[in-house]
């Protein structure tokens, strides 16, 4: 797997990350792993969101608790080491970190399957985003070495597809296996491919930096810049606040609604799905695990896949299409996912979410692109790293347990009942897109200046 030769000089942090471009071929295969590694990535953080029923049916769990333990066991630890890390990805050996971290998440996604009540599952639920929080900064900062600029958001919308092809597969395998199994062997599947990946990515996956590079980084690395120092920087360029907390948004409404989409459907057309499962032989949830994957992934992907040609095509020649792609899917989607919430038929409901995930996706490329574009080069893992501790922290954090206390409160507070309770949530949640929509026309009007400087 050829590379040209990097610079035998470096003096200074800023220096010492001048890479050398790799190989055409070995930048495809490198993108194709790190692709392969986000789907993981995603199929062990979701695939709990399918196994939702089971497991509040056989441990007795609340909707609060369903959110709690979906989102923010898993996204405290995440957000929170994610910054040491990416700290460390800066002058450390990045697939290294990925490896490592794969192997961590993977395996504590089969311990979940061995939890036997709501603190096991919890403490499980951890030890996965303990794993998953050196697999993003890290990548981010190397697909940012391996590929042009100007093909920058393509590159890092093609990555961000792992979030709903690894939706689709976590959630289609992990219903056909609770189906067949039960929810414990869901965990246990989709956790154990990642120990062997891990392996391919560390004997396989290059770091460009070559070894002296690596070694000069870490010489500097004591006068090199600090996090505060990093942070600092950061705090002057407005565009990358707007964008951070748009997306932030954007990833509450998302994952705010990933645990609830599969209830949603059993609770208000149980009676449709399990008619409509019986035509393939399947139960319910197993079918709905596979049309929600399959619908989600598969127009979640083309959806990651467009927003970041578009972003790119557009962004050379105003860099503000960066902001304004996002924003016009945002306002997009509000109309279209409550249509999806109301409509009588749950074929039709469903058919509809494809839209909706078209739309809820094309903000992944042009976003991190432009995070990754402003940042100085020797920043970048830190500046990734920032924006997903204030994404997760708010979407994946607070997201579904927002909608899971909304749910309850809706479910009994207002004598709804759990069907009704958990549909006017998602409803009432989606309309959060307006604040996305205002954040992202703000970026619009200091990115031009930010991304040029």
């Amino acid at each position: 797997m050829g590379r040209t030769r990097l610079s035998e000089q470096a003096t200074t942090p800023q220096q010492a990350q001048t890479i050398t471009p790799v190989t055409a071929g070995y930048r495809s295969y490198a993108m194709g792993l790190l692709l392969v590694i986000y789907i993981l990535n995603f199929v062990d953080r979701q695939v709990v969101n399918i196994l939702a029923e089971p497991i509040k049916n056989e441990l007795g769990l609340l909707d609060w608790q369903l959110g709690a333990m979906s989102g923010l066991a898993f996204a405290i630890f995440y957000t929170l080491l994610g910054l040491p890390i990416a700290r460390y990805a800066e002058k450390g050996n990045r697939p290294y970190i990925i490896a490592v971290s794969l192997a961590l998440w993977s395996a504590f996604t089969a311990v979940c399957g061995l939890a036997q009540n709501f603190v096991q599952l919890v403490l499980a639920r951890i030890g996965v985003g303990i794993g998953e929080a050196g697999c993003t900064p890290p990548a981010h900062s190397l697909i940012t070495d391996y590929v042009p600029k100007e093909k920058r958001a393509s590159a890092l919308a093609f990555y961000s597809m792992g979030t709903p092809l690894g939706s689709l597969v976590g959630m289609g395998l992990g219903g056909v296996i609770a189906d067949a199994y039960g929810w414990r062997w869901a965990f246990i599947v989709c956790g154990l491919p990642g120990l062997i990946l891990a392996l391919i990515v560390a004997l396989t996956l290059i770091e460009p930096r070559a070894k002296k590079v690596l070694d000069d980084v870490k010489r500097v690395a004591a006068t090199g810049p600090s996090f505060k120092d990093a942070l600092k920087v950061l705090t002057s360029k407005r565009t990358f606040w707007f964008i951070a907390f748009a997306a932030a948004i954007k990833a509450f409404i998302g994952y705010g609604h990933a645990p609830f989409t599969a209830s949603f459907f059993l609770r208000n057309h149980g009676e449709e799905v399990a008619a409509l499962a019986a035509q393939f032989g399947l139960q319910s949830q197993g079918f709905l695990g596979l049309a929600l994957g399959i619908v989600g992934g598969l127009a979640g992907a083309l959806g990651a896949f467009v927003g970041g040609q578009i972003a790119d095509k557009y962004g050379a020649k105003d860099l503000r299409a960066y902001a304004s792609v996002p924003a016009v899917a945002a306002l997009a989607t509000i109309p279209v996912y409550c249509f999806a919430m109301t409509v009588d038929s749950a074929a039709i409901g469903i058919g509809t979410l494809a839209i909706n995930a078209i739309l809820g996706t094309l903000w992944y490329g042009p976003v991190y692109a432009t995070a990754q574009s402003i940042a100085p080069a020797h920043m970048r893992a830190t500046a990734s790293a920032i924006m997903l501790f204030i994404i997760n922290l708010v979407g994946l954090g607070l997201g579904p347990l927002a909608v899971g206390i909304l749910s309850d409160y809706l479910a009994i507070g207002r004598s709804m009942g759990s069907a009704e309770g958990v549909r006017w949530a998602l409803i009432i949640s989606v309309l959060a897109n307006f604040g996305a929509v205002a954040l992202f026309w703000f970026a619009r009007k200091t990115i031009r200046e930010e991304m040029e400087g």
